[in-house]
């Protein structure tokens, strides 16, 4: 009641801003103008991160039904456009702009990405019996311990939830705690893994087994790895080298650590290819040096800097080495290291390590599948979950 309240009590005052001369996206997240289409799929996402990661899933939707998709950001809302789909700003949690919103789309099913809890459009959804979903629903526990305060506004709006999928077994697990029905659970799905996880990787060769590349390096860990691939490759002179950097503006630093011992230098900026150390300082062709490479050294994890993702090389089959710093992944290296698909190395023990698997061709084949195994194991079967979309949307009809 008090909710309903306050926020028919802030429409109003918003309203009379945006007829004062309030911005376009006010009046659009208003639902004043301008007017949506007619839809059949409600998609709704925070930004571009969450719209991103459900790309797959809502362009399988949209082969099927009319969506509609909407984002709390402008540039959430602009990205969708550009994949030639119909995009709004998201109506503001108040009863005028939903309900305005709701009498444009009239839509049979609505789906939320990840992890936003609206009251006042749940309830008015269930009004409407519109069929209402959440994928890739995660909350932290302090998201959880806060909402667990308001058992009379999140309680009801799991409860109107026809099925949910969580992206891992903690938010699952405190959503149930929360209210959220157990028939309404679905099998968990990653959204952020499932673009990594419809790569398909190239077969293994001899080029890719020679290859090492270093992904994302930052200050200070060049060195150690330039060292410890030198080493390596007195056993392995076929071994070769690329030096992808984080940042390409330091593209002339890293060269001249390269030149400092008496090695060649091609850079990728200066549309060279090829060679025994290659420099990759350019931005958007992670993916080209992936595919070319057979084991990957993952980058911010020697330099305290919380590590970079190990979904990308385990996409490609590498095998994966990483340094201590995963405080961005710990998860997900975990799950790794428990399958045998990463090793955890130091800057010391880096070429002792590069020296055998580079001679141990079936080991580090070995260590690449099974980082993939995990990948699609973790990501989940988009499939199901939009067979499981499909059928709510066509029951609603």
């Amino acid at each position: 009641m008090i909710y309903a309240l306050s926020s028919r009590l802030a429409e109003t005052a918003l309203r009379i801003r945006a007829r004062l001369g309030g911005s376009r996206a006010l009046r659009q997240r208003l639902g004043m103008s301008p007017r949506p289409e007619q839809g059949d799929i409600w998609v709704h996402g925070a930004s571009v991160g969450e719209l991103t990661s459900a790309r797959p899933i809502i362009e399988a939707l949209a082969s099927e039904f009319r969506v509609i998709v909407t984002a709390n950001s402008e540039t959430g809302r602009d990205l969708v456009t550009g994949w030639g789909l119909a995009a709004y700003l998201a109506p503001l949690d108040m009863p005028g702009a939903t309900t305005r919103f709701l009498d444009a789309v009239q839509p049979r099913l609505q789906v939320t990405l990840e992890g936003e809890f609206w009251p006042l459009r749940s309830r008015l959804l269930a009004q409407r019996r519109i069929a209402q979903a959440m994928i890739g629903a995660r909350i932290s526990e302090k998201s959880a311990r806060l909402w667990s305060r308001f058992p009379g506004l999140i309680r009801p709006v799991l409860e109107r939830l026809a099925a949910v999928s969580a992206q891992d077994p903690y938010s699952e697990a405190r959503l149930i705690g929360l209210g959220l029905p157990r028939a309404t659970v679905l099998p968990r799905l990653d959204l952020k893994l499932l673009t990594p996880a419809a790569i398909m990787p190239p077969e293994s060769d001899a080029n890719r087994r020679n290859m090492i590349l270093a992904a994302s390096t930052h200050q200070g860990e060049e060195e150690p790895i330039l060292d410890a691939w030198l080493q390596a490759r007195k056993a392995n002179p076929e071994l070769r080298l690329i030096l992808a950097i984080r940042h390409p503006q330091r593209g002339d630093e890293v060269a001249a650590l390269i030149r400092s011992r008496n090695l060649a230098v091609r850079r990728r900026s200066e549309e060279a290819e090829g060679g025994d150390v290659l420099l990759a300082d350019t931005l958007g062709e992670m993916d080209r040096w992936y595919r070319r490479a057979g084991l990957c050294i993952v980058g911010g994890s020697f330099s305290d800097h919380g590590g970079h993702t190990p979904w990308e090389p385990a996409a490609y089959r590498c095998a994966i080495l990483h340094g201590p710093h995963i405080g961005n992944f710990v998860d997900a290296y975990g799950a790794l290291q428990d399958a045998g698909g990463a090793r955890l190395v130091g800057t010391e023990s880096l070429p002792d390590v590069l020296n055998e698997l580079s001679g141990d061709a079936v080991a580090a084949k070995a260590m690449g599948r099974a980082a993939r195994e995990v990948l699609l194991a973790q990501a989940g079967d988009p499939d199901a979950l939009i067979a499981s979309l499909r059928d709510l949307a066509v029951r609603a009809k």
